[in-house]
């Protein structure tokens, strides 16, 4: 039995990776000997979150050393130097990857890994890719996939909203070259590495619907639903609190129904009472029964700034509900000409879509919805992993 390994930053905590990766944890651990690399702390262990403790994984803890004070500004020094003359020989990019990824640290996680003697490892999420094509010369007999779960543009594009950004975009790709396969989640991501580095050749995995849906949607309720974290602008709650303060006006019997938890709960707090819409929009935590909500929404809006893959579509078209949609690549090739979109950012606009989606033909939408959420399912998703892993 092959032995598959993951190494995340973190399990043990909400969010949209997290969940996607457990699934697929789960799935593979019905046929392989599957392990689990985290840095998240021991005493935050519960393995009950996604349903974890219903397969047999095995989870190792990790953290990394201390680094010495001299080591620290030696690395520092070249890679400041790297991003700011910006070589593009392929030499300069491993040095730059040995001084943000000092010795004591890459040479931790080699013994992490070796110890559990894998077949393969996937490095979840760009960084930790990068890292593990640092290690490809000292695990030549592993098979080592880079699993990426950031739209390029949200990695590398000008208004990057990440740390990764322009300067260390050639800087990623060279490592990413190294790895064994790379695994994005859309065509629309593959063609735009193919742009900037045809040499690059990466696999297109689409996410799987990670729940089991709840009751479909009566389409009666005039809720609307919107669901995610709230941090970094990324989910654009902001956007959408401010456009339903334009729809609200006309349409006095609406509701919105927000679903999240994060460091921008009180901006949106204070969004909601500023346009004194108290009664009409509810924030709700995070909850283990999101089917409900789907269940009882009208109309789901995704009014994200930037997304990897929208998961939440699937999942919201999977309850048989329309979807309102910021004109985003990856909503574009998840749904077609299915979805409501709205031009990224624009307010008046996403407020016009609030008030389209009131005038469906609902009955017709849903039925789409649900067929083209099945082709999401688990079992045509890890069919391919089973591929790219065999």
């Amino acid at each position: 039995m092959k032995k598959i390994c993951f190494v995340v930053d973190s399990i043990f905590s909400i969010g949209g990776v997290q969940r996607v990766t457990a699934v697929i944890a789960k799935e593979l651990a019905k046929n392989y000997d599957v392990s689990i690399v985290t840095f998240d702390k021991p005493e935050e262990k519960d393995t009950a979150l996604y349903q974890l403790n219903e397969a047999n994984i095995k989870y190792r803890f990790f953290a990394y050393p201390q680094v010495g004070r001299f080591k620290t500004y030696f690395c520092k020094t070249y890679s400041g130097l790297y991003l700011k003359l910006q070589p593009k020989a392929k030499w300069c990019s491993d040095l730059y990857a040995h001084s943000s990824y000092p010795s004591e640290l890459k040479n931790a996680l080699l013994e992490e890994l070796k110890q559990g003697k894998y077949d393969v490892i996937i490095g979840v999420h760009a960084p930790l890719a990068a890292r593990l094509a640092t290690l490809k010369k000292d695990l030549p007999n592993t098979k080592l996939i880079g699993w990426l779960h950031n739209s390029f543009e949200a990695l590398f594009g000008k208004d990057s909203h990440y740390y990764i950004g322009q300067k260390r975009k050639r800087h990623y790709v060279y490592q990413f070259r190294k790895l064994d396969e790379v695994v994005l989640l859309c065509n629309h991501d593959a063609i735009n590495y193919y742009k900037f580095d045809p040499k690059f050749k990466p696999t297109i995995i689409y996410n799987p619907l990670t729940l089991i849906p709840g009751r479909v949607s009566s389409g009666t309720s005039k809720r609307f639903l919107a669901v995610g974290r709230f941090s970094h602008l990324h989910k654009g709650f902001d956007l959408l609190i401010k456009a339903f303060n334009i729809f609200a006006k006309k349409n006095l019997e609406w509701q919105l129904d927000i679903i999240g938890e994060g460091p921008e709960e009180d901006l949106y707090k204070e969004l909601i009472q500023e346009y004194s819409l108290e009664k009409r929009i509810t924030i709700h935590p995070f909850t283990n029964n999101i089917q409900s909500f789907y269940s009882n929404a009208q109309v789901y809006v995704l009014s994200s700034r930037w997304e990897g893959f929208g998961l939440v579509l699937v999942e919201a078209m999977a309850h048989g509900l329309p979807i309102v949609s910021s004109d985003l690549p990856t909503s574009k090739e998840i749904m077609g000409d299915f979805g409501m979109y709205f031009k990224n950012g624009n307010i008046e606009e996403l407020a016009q879509r609030l008030e389209d989606a009131t005038h469906i033909e609902w009955q017709e939408k849903s039925k789409t919805a649900i067929a083209i959420a099945q082709r999401f399912d688990i079992k045509n998703i890890i069919t391919q992993w089973k591929q790219l892993i065999e």
